[in-house]
């Protein structure tokens, strides 16, 4: 059997580069290597792409940043690969698909996968529109709303609006209340998300989220469990059980994700099924709704004493840590990461085909 070339790319240019060398490191040991060929490509925090040819287990590391060689995916349909550049020489990698395991900005909100639909390369994944308009937490609300989905009260924030700052907040503070919640629009691993119970806090958090996006939303705080649902698919989707996150912290911020070792994660949520199931089906309603493809990952609550199910967010391309939810959810359905990666890969082809890009 000829093996498939699979470049990996990683790293990348937003907050959750540690995060995506991580996730590509889960991924890299979990592929097969008797079915595919892995190039692992490192996008540096500035902006470089090089070819990572180190132990996975030195992956998280960054001495060898400096000693690795340039390459680049070609936007150029007739290379279909990668252009490695040694010295002043030029090598052509020839690649089949690509796994874009990047987090947040310049990697899941549709950029890579632009280069990719110009490069005519198959690659893992939602595609441009979905990942774009999922990785802004604003449209995403805007869509979810319009299929019926019940949310958080929010209201956004522009940059450019700072002058006006004590409207805002006389705002906040009418229509929403305290405690409210405060996230840039386009990030993920909650980095720059704060909660606040003042209006000085709520001043200080708005300032904090736009270190990230000039976007911000605010939305009023639901009393209540957080739960995911793992979806898998392009057309035929199917959705895991439902898991349950149990935050160490105050709410389930970057720090009690990957930091705090007493966050725990509980597999399946100890739920009524019939709440399970409703949020089974609406994870896979705004998977669809939000054209995805491939992966995602659907975030809820259910409120405290009404039991009623409201969205919370989508990731389209989530984290593959060790102890991350996404890959634990299809691993209990007994979808080993391996055969979940082979299932990803297999799909991303279709949606190749689909397209009519051959």
């Amino acid at each position: 059997m000829t093996k498939k070339v699979v470049a990996v790319l990683f790293g990348g240019q937003s907050s959750e580069h540690e995060i995506s060398k991580i996730s590509a490191s889960t991924i890299i040991s979990n592929l097969s290597k008797d079915k595919y060929s892995i190039i692992p490509i490192y996008i540096s925090k500035d902006g470089q792409w090089k070819i990572y040819d180190g132990s996975i287990e030195n992956i998280c590391n960054t001495e060898w940043e400096i000693y690795a060689t340039n390459a680049i995916i070609s936007p150029d349909t007739s290379h279909k690969g990668i252009i490695r550049i040694i010295g002043n020489k030029i090598r052509m990698m020839p690649i089949d698909v690509v796994i874009p395991v990047l987090h947040g900005k310049w990697g899941e909100d549709g950029t890579i996968q632009g280069l990719l639909e110009l490069a005519k390369i198959p690659y893992v994944g939602c595609g441009v529109l979905s990942s774009a308009v999922s990785m802004d937490k604003l449209y995403t609300k805007i869509i979810a709303s319009s299929i019926g989905i019940e949310q958080a009260k929010y209201k956004a924030v522009y940059k450019y609006q700072l002058d006006n700052i004590n409207e805002i907040c006389d705002n906040i503070e009418k229509e929403l209340g305290y405690p409210c919640f405060v996230k840039p629009v386009n990030a993920g691993s909650s980095k720059g998300v704060s909660k606040a119970s003042n209006r000085q806090q709520l001043i200080e958090a708005i300032n904090n989220a736009f270190l990230y996006d000039v976007k911000v939303i605010i939305e009023e705080n639901i009393n209540g469990r957080e739960v995911e649902c793992a979806v898998l698919g392009n057309y035929e989707v199917k959705a895991t059980n439902v898991g349950e996150v149990l935050s160490a912290a105050d709410f389930y911020d970057f720090d009690a994700k990957y930091n705090n070792k007493e966050s725990k994660t509980v597999i399946p949520a100890n739920i009524p099924e019939d709440i399970s199931e409703e949020i089974r089906e609406k994870a896979v309603k705004i998977f669809k709704a939000l054209d995805g493809r491939g992966l995602s990952r659907v975030d809820f609550f259910i409120q405290e004493n009404t039991n009623k199910v409201i969205f919370n967010e989508i990731n389209t391309f989530p984290g593959f840590t060790p102890i991350s939810m996404y890959h634990m959810l299809w691993s209990h359905k007994g979808l080993n990461l391996s055969n979940l990666l082979d299932e990803l890969i297999d799909l991303a082809f279709e949606e190749f085909k689909n397209k009519n890009m051959e």
